[in-house]
């Protein structure tokens, strides 16, 4: 016997995955005893895998039913009522008792959980949860989505209340208690639309040559005391949650927006961490604690951009090897406050290029260490003022984001690094960002699939081995068809990175110790981190590691689902923009390969669809699985990822989220297999 969670298809039959098994154990519809999506259960296994045959099993007891709800529309036939599900895991509809439900609520989107189904019944029962609107209106579709996953859209008013009654003003007591920074050159860099700012960077040069670089967090947990009624709601939501067209807070906006956000003109209580750093960015010094700063600029990722990418019109002179300006201007500790002097906006763009040219040598050791480099090209969908598609872009990631990314996982890393050796501890709890090492058979796989490309990769048996041939794989692919593709499969061999008490270094940025402290406005594990910061930097003793491991694990989870409806608020908005694209064609790419068909992304917008084998009349095609292929029995034409396709657009399908696209045939193909025979002919 074994326990695991059910993955159900809309066919009725499912698979059970079992945590530490290699396979998953396939449930014949007849043998699911009632499970459904996401349930627990208990499995007696029938057959076990071999060269011919799945592990096959049998549902003897369901230990759990899942808490999540499934969404579909209410119809109501007298005095009873029917749900009627719309979800590619859910095969049936789900009878719903009307005690309690408005007469108004029939063909309205509902939440519903089941919460019993009879032996004797041939359908679930379940309760109404939430009457979510009308189906197709924005809102109703986006809150949907989030109800799918279990995540919140509003606050509770209690809540709310709670946030409000917070203090505005800045006790005189508390600044005292702090390191003043406000007289240092201290500025944002963000997204143009962002409205809650939790980092901030500053700096000065020192009269050794050096920089003193700060990094400075939003102080979320000065506001947000343990277990008080906002920081249970923050931990139940784990994250913030970010859809296409909204922003699902973790924190109600009095203190995303306001209180906590470090906004350009106003006094902010921080929680900082400041490095003395070379001119060839060595960390000499480190120093952590509560601050209070005050914001000189707010620049965009694009203003900053635009400073960087001018950097001629500034007065500058040159870091020796750093191959970046910094300014002839000496950029130190301003009295400004006193006086009711500012920095100039040259002050603050020669603070940028500097920070660049430090930024610009950290990232360069980080890839010498081990970091792999994955740029896969990131979509963005923009929306109009009533949620309505309207284009889909690519979001551009420069030098400006890398800056501010550079920083951010400074301070990451050495908060790590400072807990787990620099306060000597012995074995302190503490909770880390972990990204474990690859899965070695993919990443073999994925060596066998890149020489179909002409590409070879060296030996592959340790992680630095890894790290290296992946990120030289990805540099000789870069630009080429291939490379989403390589990409993809790239990822597919790589762990989930997650939070744990446990540290098992983070793989994939090369750091021995690493954690997240720069984003406690929009994660809990980030909150966790400043109080355990503060409990040890204030000599507290060791915590008790179970409890913060089970923190871990439900930040953990509330992440995965926060990225899975981030995931399909993407679909829906994709399959919307393209409902009036049916009939057209574009040129495109495989994007994946399954037995039933294959994955397309068109240009320019990487809009991917499927195209089903099914709809393909001019030949029948074979999945060649090791290979990542598809092989035509008749044409022997081979379909790869990376390969040129031309598409049409033939439907979509907003409930399922899904958009379908049809091959369009080119004669050339039936030319391949005649070639072929004369070949061997000859």
């Amino acid at each position: 016997m074994v326990e695991g969670t059910v993955q159900m298809t809309r066919e009725g039959y499912g698979f059970v995955v079992v945590p530490d098994r290699e396979d998953d154990i396939y449930i014949p519809q007849n043998r699911m005893l009632h499970s459904l999506n996401g349930d627990l259960v208990r499995v007696a296994v029938t057959r076990k895998k071999d060269a011919k045959h799945r592990s096959e099993g049998e549902v003897v007891a369901i230990l759990e039913r899942s808490a999540k709800p499934f969404i579909g529309i209410l119809q109501i036939l007298g005095e009873q009522g029917w749900v009627i599900v719309e979800s590619r895991v859910m095969p049936y509809d789900i009878r719903v008792p009307l005690d309690g439900v408005d007469e108004d609520a029939g063909w309205k989107k509902v939440a519903v959980q089941v919460v019993d189904w009879p032996m004797h019944s041939e359908a679930p029962v379940g309760k109404i949860i939430d009457i979510l609107g009308e189906p197709g209106e924005n809102d109703t579709e986006m809150h949907a989505i989030l109800a799918e996953f279990g995540l919140p859209y509003r606050f509770d008013p209690k809540v709310e209340e709670a946030a409000a009654k917070i203090p505005v003003e800045i006790d005189a007591k508390e600044v005292k208690r702090r390191k003043d920074m406000r007289g240092t050159l201290t500025f944002t860099i963000d997204p143009a639309d962002a409205k809650d700012f939790d980092d901030a960077v500053s700096l000065q040069e020192l009269e050794n040559g050096n920089y003193e670089i700060g990094v400075h967090i939003a102080d979320v947990t000065h506001y947000v005391r343990p277990h008080d009624i906002i920081d249970k709601e923050a931990y139940e939501r784990g994250t913030s949650v970010y859809l296409v067209d909204r922003t699902v807070p973790m924190l109600p906006e009095v203190l995303s927006n306001n209180l906590c956000s470090l906004r350009a003109g106003e006094d902010k209580l921080t929680y900082s961490a400041v490095f003395e750093v070379t001119p060839t960015a060595k960390v000499v010094k480190r120093w952590f604690g509560r601050t209070i700063i005050n914001s000189d600029r707010r620049y965009s990722y694009e203003q900053a951009q635009e400073v960087i990418d001018t950097a001629g019109d500034y007065t500058l002179k040159y870091l020796g090897d750093m191959g970046s300006g910094v300014a002839t201007k000496s950029i130190k500790v301003s009295s400004r406050r006193r006086k009711g002097e500012s920095f100039s906006d040259k002050d603050v763009a020669c603070a940028i290029l500097t920070l660049h040219a430090i930024a610009g040598k950290l990232r360069e050791q980080r890839f010498q260490s081990g970091s792999i480099s994955f740029e896969r090209p990131e979509m963005k969908v923009i929306v109009d003022a009533s949620g309505k598609p309207v284009d889909v872009v690519q979001r551009i990631s420069k030098e400006a984001n890398w800056l501010i990314e550079e920083f951010m996982l400074l301070a990451n890393k050495e908060v790590a690094t400072c807990v787990t050796k620099g306060l000597r501890l012995k074995e302190p709890t503490f909770v880390y960002r972990v990204h474990d090492e690859p899965d070695y058979d993919k990443v073999r796989n994925l060596k066998d699939f890149v020489k179909h490309f002409g590409y070879q990769m060296g030996s592959v048996n340790n992680a630095r081995e890894v790290a290296s041939e992946l990120n030289a794989l990805l540099e000789k692919a870069k630009g080429k068809p291939e490379c989403g593709a390589i990409e993809i499969i790239a990822l597919r061999s790589m762990a989930r990175a997650k939070y744990s008490t446990d540290n098992v270094g983070h793989y994939g940025l090369g750091f021995e110790y690493y954690t997240h402290f720069t984003s406690p406005i929009r994660r809990y594990p980030d909150m966790m981190v400043h109080r355990l910061l503060t409990h040890y930097l204030d000599k507290g003793k060791n915590e008790e590691k179970n409890r913060w491991e089970e923190l871990c694990k439900h930040s953990s989870n509330r992440e995965h689902l926060a990225t899975e409806a981030e995931r399909s608020s993407i679909k829906y908005k994709l399959a919307e923009y393209m409902q009036d694209k049916v009939g057209q064609e574009f040129e495109g790419s495989v994007s994946g390969i399954t037995e039933w068909g294959m994955y397309v992304e068109i240009e320019p917008t990487k809009v991917e669809g499927m195209v089903m084998l099914r709809e393909i009349k001019e030949d029948f095609f074979i999945y060649d699985e090791k290979n990542y292929c598809l092989i035509g029995k008749s044409t022997r034409k081979r379909f790869t990822l990376g390969d040129k396709v031309r598409i049409k657009v033939s439907k979509t399908n907003l409930e399922q989220k899904l958009i379908d696209y049809t091959l369009v045939w080119d004669p050339e193909w039936n030319k391949i297999s005649s070639k072929k025979k004369s070949a061997r002919k000859k």
